[in-house]
């Protein structure tokens, strides 16, 4: 299905999509995606006359939903570990070689509400010897650069028979791990992965709604916060926008695991969700109210059928989405009273899907 949709998408209805699921997230009460952008080109492959015109669709997307955006620039040039040419929708990802991709994004300009960042897909879809110059790129910028990893025991495998390295020792081995790195997933992770991503404060992007739609497992959060990663949380799809569900499906995925609560609070909870994913998209000055910080105000009604009888604290493990009453981004009001201001958000995702 992703792939089909894929196909589809046009500059125009790209923008319309996007617009519709950054609408959702503001009501949800998200205030910045980061969106690990691949869909670069046009069917074949063939680059548009402006060879950012799909990111420039997202940019404008996130402009009218009202909410920040860090377009995360993802270099994709192989289907397989072993270098398999990309084929059918996948040519449209991919820039050629690791080169090619730097001159493109070099050429992109972001408006005062987006920023770009970079991604290696996967150890699967950056060759081991392509790795080094996306690193470059974005260490050049201190940008912060994301990457899948070891979303999936097949990929760990593959890695090992390739490689003869796991993908962790593999990005290790290139330069990729440090705090302005970011692994998304880590769900199969070897106690020695564990420590490499910790020692080099690496941060870590769960996403658990998605972790369990696919079926992939659940990652080690508690495990790897001990060992010094900071932990965010993402949601790797527009199927469950809820950043509620995401953090408290962390602590239930730990419960699950060990057969013990108490893994993480509240405040664990509540910074994953808010400080640490606004610095792993390179945004430091948001996520905290305090002085020099962005007026980013985010309102939780207490009062529902949900969390009527919690607390703030109580509310992170209540609370939906639909909690969400009042959402304020770099100080402009965008949902009032669960209703975003500038868009029918039932109406454009029925539009852009239809």
């Amino acid at each position: 299905m992703m792939y089909q949709v894929a196909a589809l998408l046009t500059p125009d209805s790209y923008r319309a999509l996007a617009r519709a699921v950054y609408a959702e997230m503001a009501l949800a009460g998200i205030t910045c995606v980061g969106e690990f952008h691949y869909l670069h080109h046009n069917t074949g492959g063939t680059r548009y006359a402006d060879p950012n015109e799909m990111s420039a669709a997202l940019v404008e997307a996130a402009a009218e939903a009202g909410i920040r955006i860090t377009l995360l620039d993802t270099c994709y040039l192989t289907s397989t570990v072993d270098g398999k040419p990309l084929a059918g929708v996948q040519e449209r990802f991919g820039d050629g070689d690791a080169a090619r991709w730097a001159e493109r994004v070099s050429a992109f300009t972001p408006p005062a509400h987006a920023r770009v960042g970079a991604a290696i897909h996967s150890v699967r879809a950056v060759p081991a010897e392509q790795i080094p110059t996306v690193v470059e790129w974005a260490a050049a910028r201190g940008a912060p650069l994301h990457v899948h990893l070891s979303e999936q025991r097949a990929e760990n495998t593959a890695c090992l028979a390739h490689h003869r390295r796991t993908p962790t020792e593999l990005l290790a081995d290139a330069g990729a791990l440090g705090p302005l790195t970011t692994a998304v997933h880590a769900t199969h992770l070897s106690d020695s992965d564990r420590t490499e991503l910790g020692d080099t404060d690496t941060a870590v992007c769960l996403c658990p709604t998605t972790e369990r739609d696919l079926a992939d497992g659940i990652g080690p959060g508690r495990a790897l916060a001990d060992t010094g990663s900071p932990l965010c949380l993402g949601s790797d799809s527009h199927a469950v926008i809820d950043i509620f569900e995401e953090a408290r499906a962390v602590e239930m995925d730990e419960r699950l695991r060990t057969e013990r609560r108490g893994h993480f609070s509240a405040n664990e909870l509540a910074r994953a969700a808010t400080v640490a994913g606004h610095a792993a998209l390179g945004w430091a000055d948001a996520g905290a109210i305090a002085v020099g910080q962005r007026a980013d105000l985010v309102t939780v009604r207490l009062d529902t059928v949900r969390t009527a009888g919690t607390g703030p604290h109580g509310a992170f493990f209540a609370a939906t989405a639909a909690d969400v009453a009042h959402v304020i981004v770099d100080g402009r009001e965008i949902v009032h009273d669960g209703q975003h201001l500038h868009l029918d958000v039932a109406r454009a995702l029925e539009d852009a899907i239809v």
